[in-house]
Parts: structure tokens; C-alpha cells; sequence
């Protein structure tokens, strides 16, 4: 297979439980083209479809029987079987990342977690709409065994379950795991990713679209105008530093309490700053609201940064020190791409300021554009947070577009062989 990269093969893809859109954008970026996506929280959707159905980066034509707004696939499966149907030999490409929390490493892993058998739902989309290509992207426990409470063996990873399905479907099936930080992302998010090919469409029995994907990263980055090197945080927000900028009233009212940097653009932006900037001139980006942090929790956080060390997190005895019962806390460093993002704001700090990431600065780690607003509430809590996704949850939830776009243009290379 060419390892040229083509953005002009048009495939159609369905995005499922897209998020607010960072694996569509891009899709989009690598050509692909959107017939609809599904995201059940309205936060969520109202970002993707404010950035990728209304917006100037539009890059969907939506279908006339399905309503622009919040949904889940069961939803979409019970209303329109007849029209879902409709599309077989339409769509090329079905893409999503079902919610992982359930397969985590990071959390309290749990085989039970209702979330985890959205998964199911993917599969009967993908029998329904039969596509040419699947793409599934979830946490590397996707792919763990859950051990076993009864002594048996541990239980086959739910990854390995879904692959017996989808192949039973006639799918070709290859997977594995790719870091972010490899493509250009100044972030290590390593991800477990699964690519099928319709087998009627596989001429090539030697193909390995993780092999060529691998061929065709110093491409990719060459034509994001990126080095071969790995991204450091602060090529990515070091021009958001308060003491950069000035500070305004948040939406103008002084009454809030909170606080925006006022975006005062760079003269000579570095590789990464220059792609995420691209096409802004001298506009600041949205959801640059500063935490509005107590005077003791400065102290915390200062504390913190003097004895960590940066991009690792503490150990026990330093949360003892500092008393705290917080699990994960670490300071980012500055010469390194940062930790897997969390859709915790507290996870990390940031290297020189006490204070936590706003959410553009968590969005230019995970790489998307300045251009793309964040909208819906910042935060939640209590028993919201598993009901709602406010800003920080849906840029902490994405797939990275730099990854998607990578990815995009690979299947394109794919779609190109007879």
C-alpha cells in the first residue's frame, strides 16, 4: 500500500458515542465525510454540533430522518431499524470509542458496570448498517482480563469478546495500542484501538493497517509542519501563562467571582503553537476561565510543587505531607508531553502556576485547535458527575484529533486498494 497520504477519497462514516468530537474532527481532517453521529449528553452534542455540523467545519451531510440533537444508540436502534437499514452499502466507515469507565486501569475496575455493555450496541449497529471498515478506540483495559473473585481463572478480555463478534460478522479484525505522544500530541495517552475490514473488501492478506499507520507517521507530522520529536507541555500552553496575559471578569461579571486570561497572541509561535493557532490571527479562544482556588488550596498547591517531582505523581508519603486522600495528583512537566488528561480537573497541576488547567489548556494537549469552542458548563458534581459531561469531562473524554486524523488517513490508504 502507497504510504502517500490521500485526503481526497471521501468515505462516509457514522461516529458513535462521539463525545464532544475530537475523533470526528479528525476524521475530517483526513477527508472523511459525516453522515451523523450519536452522543446522548447534550453538553457534549451541543459542542460537536456547534464545531462540526453548523459551524464553518461543518463536514456532515446529516440524514432528513434524524433529529440534530442528543441520542443514544438504543434510541436510534428502537425509532429507525427501517432507515439504519436503509444505509447498508451507503457507509464506509463506523467509528467510537464506548464509554470505558468499567475497563479503566486508572479507576476501580468493575466487569459489572452497565456502561461497559454499550458495546453490544456498537455490534448491532455494525450488523445493521454493515460497513466497509469499523473502528473502535477504548482505554488499554479494554483489553485486561478482570480478575477472577472465586479463584477460577480471570475472565477473557471484554476486547477479545468483542473482536469473536465482529469477526462472526465477517469482519477481518487487527488491533493495538498507540500513544499519543507518537503523532504528534504532546500528551501520553496510550489507547487501545481495534480496526475490521469487511472480509469481501480484503484483497490483501499481508496488510497491517497498524504496520502502515506506523510507516506513515513521519509524513503526517512532516506535513503538520511537527518535528519527530516528542511534543513538550509547554510548546503546547506556555502562551496561556497568567503571567503572559492579562485577566478580565469571566463573561464581563465581576459579581461571578471568576476570572479569564484576556489572550494576548504570540509574535513566533513554536511547530505546535503555529498548527493550533492556525487560522485565528489574533482571536483568543474560548474556555480560558481560571479555577477560583482558596487561599489554602494555593498553599497546597504550592507545597505540592516544591516537593514532587514533575510528571510523577505523588507518592503516598507526600500526600501524607501534604494530607490529602486524593488518589492521583501530579505536577506536569514542562520538558514532556503530559500524563494521560482525566476528566478530573485536580489530577494535574500545572508546573508553574498553583492552580489547576483551564480547559483550553487541557484541549491544546489533546490537540485541538483554538478554533473549536468548548461549551456547556465547566464542572459538576456529586451524583451528576455520572450524567453529565461540562467541559473539562468532554476534553478529557476525547480521542485526540491528531490520533483520529492519523488514523482517517490510513483507512483512506486502505479504501484505495482493489
Amino acid at each position: 500500500m502507497s504510504t502517500k497520504m490521500d485526503k481526497n477519497k471521501q468515505g462516509v462514516y457514522i461516529d458513535l458515542f462521539s463525545g464532544c468530537g475530537g475523533l470526528s474532527l479528525g476524521l475530517g481532517n483526513a477527508g472523511w465525510k459525516g453522515l451523523f453521529a450519536v452522543e446522548k449528553d447534550s453538553m457534549a452534542f451541543n459542542t460537536f454540533k456547534h464545531n462540526l455540523i453548523d459551524g464553518k467545519h461543518s463536514h456532515f451531510e446529516w440524514p432528513s430522518f434524524l433529529p440534530k440533537k442528543e441520542t443514544t444508540i438504543q434510541e436510534l436502534l428502537e425509532k429507525y431499524p427501517k432507515e439504519l437499514t436503509s444505509l447498508r452499502g451507503k457507509v464506509d466507515l463506523i467509528a467510537g470509542g464506548p464509554p470505558c469507565q468499567g475497563f479503566s486501569l486508572a479507576g476501580l475496575r468493575n466487569e459489572k458496570d452497565p456502561r461497559n455493555k454499550l458495546s453490544e450496541e456498537y455490534i448491532k449497529m455494525v450488523e445493521l448498517v454493515s460497513p466497509k471498515y469499523i473502528l473502535l478506540e477504548n482505554v488499554r483495559g479494554f483489553a485486561s482480563s478482570f480478575k477472577s473473585t472465586t479463584g477460577k481463572k480471570a475472565k477473557l478480555p471484554y476486547a477479545m469478546v468483542v473482536k469473536k463478534k465482529l469477526e462472526d460478522l465477517g469482519y477481518a479484525i487487527f488491533h493495538d495500542f498507540l500513544c499519543s505522544a507518537d503523532f504528534g500530541v504532546p500528551q501520553k495517552r496510550t489507547r487501545f484501538i481495534m480496526i475490521g475490514i469487511k472480509k469481501e473488501h480484503f484483497k490483501n492478506e499481508s496488510l497491517n493497517p497498524f504496520d502502515q499507520l506506523l510507516t506513515m507517521r513521519s509524513d503526517f507530522l512532516k506535513s503538520k509542519g511537527l518535528p519527530d520529536t516528542k511534543i513538550r507541555v509547554k510548546d503546547a500552553i506556555n502562551d496561556l501563562l497568567i503571567e503572559n496575559n492579562q485577566l478580565d471578569y469571566h463573561s464581563g461579571n465581576q459579581q461571578s467571582g471568576f476570572k479569564k486570561l484576556k489572550y494576548i497572541s504570540q509574535t513566533k509561535p513554536n511547530a505546535y503553537l503555529k498548527l493550533m493557532r492556525d487560522g485565528m490571527g489574533k482571536k483568543s479562544p474560548n474556555s480560558l476561565r481560571i479555577a477560583r482556588h482558596r487561599p489554602e488550596t494555593i498553599i497546597k498547591f504550592k507545597l505540592i510543587q516544591k516537593i514532587c517531582k514533575p510528571g510523577v505523581t505523588l507518592s503516598n508519603e507526600m500526600r501524607a505531607q501534604i494530607g490529602t486522600r486524593k488518589q492521583a495528583i501530579t505536577v506536569l512537566n514542562p520538558e514532556q508531553p503530559s500524563k494521560t488528561l482525566t476528566t478530573l480537573p485536580d489530577d494535574l497541576l500545572h508546573y508553574s502556576e498553583p492552580r489547576i488547567l483551564t480547559v483550553r489548556e487541557m484541549a491544546r494537549i489533546q490537540s485541538f485547535p483554538d478554533w473549536f469552542d468548548i461549551l456547556g458548563k465547566y464542572t459538576t458534581g456529586g451524583s451528576r458527575r455520572t450524567q453529565e459531561c461540562p467541559r473539562y469531562t468532554q476534553v478529557g473524554n476525547a480521542v485526540p484529533p491528531l490520533v483520529g486524523e492519523i488514523i482517517g488517513l490510513t483507512l483512506n490508504g486502505i479504501n484505495k486498494i482493489k
